[in-house]
């Protein structure tokens, strides 16, 4: 105990033995057969239902992140199955604890760096001076700027581009996809190349232009990711290959002694 007084609460969810009532609806008699997974989600998440917008664009950035190929989430997550083929939760968990700074998890720095650069820019600076000071914050102390550079899509991540696309058609693009953009700029200027933009940096700036909080832009990948690796674990028992790379993984790596 801390001391404090106050009645701990949840505005989330409760169960009755009769029905089952989550943010002030009834479970049963209000939201099944209504909501689909995503609007409902959206509501767990915020405490209100999306407005069409935010249904739209919150379903758009789940499927573009679900699946990825063979990455490193699901390449553990099938070596983890194939160890203990009855612990499919742990298997998604092996997948889920990879989702970091470096692999899929860079939407919620994105989103920091955003907000970051709209400090700047309510306190008087140009967004263009906004993104050219940050990134060469970034680049004076040997950091990665977040949401750019993909070791696989080059020149663009067709993602990013189809995401930034469909936010200037349906005119949600705000403030923050603008930032986005001069950030792209100023990371070419700084880094004295183009880098492309990666499909989280567009996630953070249209979630945060349509209102969503940095917490709700970190919950989205993780929650697409898990889609992800149920596939690859679905097809893992059926058409196992997580001994094969863990033994590609063997072959890979040459065993060096230690000197005497």
């Amino acid at each position: 105990m801390t001391g404090r007084s106050d009645t701990p609460v949840s505005r989330i969810g409760q169960a009755h033995p009769d029905r089952v009532e989550v943010r002030g609806r009834d479970l049963c008699g209000d939201l099944l057969g209504r909501l689909s997974f995503t609007a409902y989600f959206h509501l767990l998440l915020t405490g209100r239902e999306p407005t069409d917008d935010e249904l739209f664009f919150l379903d758009l950035v789940l499927v573009s992140i679900a699946e990825h190929g063979m990455m490193p989430s699901n390449v553990a997550a099938r070596m983890t199955l194939a160890a203990d083929p009855e612990s499919l939760h742990g298997a998604v968990a092996a997948g889920i604890l990879g989702a970091g700074p470096v692999v899929l998890g860079t939407s919620g720095e994105c989103a920091r760096l955003l907000e970051e650069a709209q400090r700047r820019v309510a306190g008087g600076a140009t967004p263009e001076t906004a993104a050219a000071e940050l990134t060469a914050e970034i680049r004076a102390h040997r950091g990665r700027a977040p949401g750019f550079g993909h070791p696989v899509h080059r020149p663009v991540d067709p993602r990013a581009e189809r995401i930034l696309e469909l936010a200037d058609a349906r005119g949600v693009s705000g403030r923050h996809v603008l930032l986005a953009r001069r950030l792209r700029d100023a990371v070419a200027e700084t880094w004295g190349k183009p880098l492309p933009m990666n499909v989280s940096m567009p996630i953070a700036a249209v979630m945060l232009d349509l209102g969503y909080s940095t917490t709700a832009v970190q919950a989205v990948p993780v929650l697409a990711r898990t889609a992800g690796l149920l596939a690859h674990l679905a097809e893992e028992r059926e058409h196992p290959i997580g001994f094969r790379l863990a033994a590609a993984a063997e072959d890979t790596v040459e065993y060096e002694p230690p000197a005497d």
